[in-house]
């Protein structure tokens, strides 16, 4: 079924693509709208042109959609038909969605951002812990029950990191998970486990205390405290 629709798309695409009209983007059009726009919290469209050719590049495709006018275009991947919008008091621009019921509704939906605009994911990638944290904050505040944020994701990328010995990686980005989920034992438990496959006993057991406080059924952790406390 999702392998029909998808051909019934693709075949879409080249039929609105013939129908089509020439569009001739100007320098200042294409300067105002070109660049970065927030899909989501943790996720950017780009949009680019090359040869008067406007161009998408979405979660690593980069796709060619079907221009409908200079200022719209259809988005076979998105099945979503957009528009370049400014909004008329903050001067921000947008890309729109125009929905098929009511074509002539305005909507800011996809904020432009700067250039060099990085997402939290982007700067997990760089492993640029403190930028990373500041992003899954904000998006903490707006809904704490974001996937964006989810503690168990970051558990699985730290503990890869541990099993490819890359330990400062790994201690980066479970002490961010910690800042992110203060009130969650899994997460002093899992940052003391990568303190001490790295050697460092003293911050294992800071962390294994803290995970028992927070679980007093966490026996992993009292073992390596009585352990700890013994020497």
């Amino acid at each position: 079924m999702k392998t029909k629709l998808l051909f019934l798309l693709f075949i879409l695409s080249i039929f609105i693509s013939a129908c089509s009209p020439s569009i001739d983007y100007s320098d200042t059009f294409i300067k105002q709208t070109q660049g970065k726009y927030l899909f989501n919290e943790d996720d950017i469209i780009t949009i680019s042109y090359k040869d008067n050719q406007l161009y998408m590049d979405w979660r690593g495709v980069k796709t060619k959609p079907v221009a409908t006018d200079t200022n719209e275009f259809f988005v076979p991947d998105l099945y979503q038909k957009l528009r370049f919008v400014q909004h008329p008091e903050t001067k921000a621009r947008y890309l729109a969605i125009i929905p098929e019921s009511n074509p002539d509704s305005l909507s800011y939906d996809y904020l432009k951002v700067a250039d060099n605009y990085k997402t939290p994911s982007q700067y997990l990638e760089e492993k640029n812990w403190d930028m990373a944290l500041q992003g899954f904050q904000k998006i903490k505040l707006k809904d704490s029950m974001s996937d964006f944020i989810n503690q168990y994701k970051f558990n699985r990328l730290g503990f890869k990191y541990v099993r490819e010995h890359k330990y400062d990686d790994a201690i980066g980005i479970l002490i961010m998970n910690t800042k992110l989920h203060p009130n969650s034992p899994n997460t002093y438990d899992s940052l003391g486990q990568a303190y001490l496959v790295s050697g460092d006993s003293l911050n294992a057991y800071e962390n294994y205390k803290k995970a028992y406080q927070l679980n007093k059924g966490n026996k992993r952790a009292k073992r390596y405290m009585d352990a700890y406390e013994s020497k």
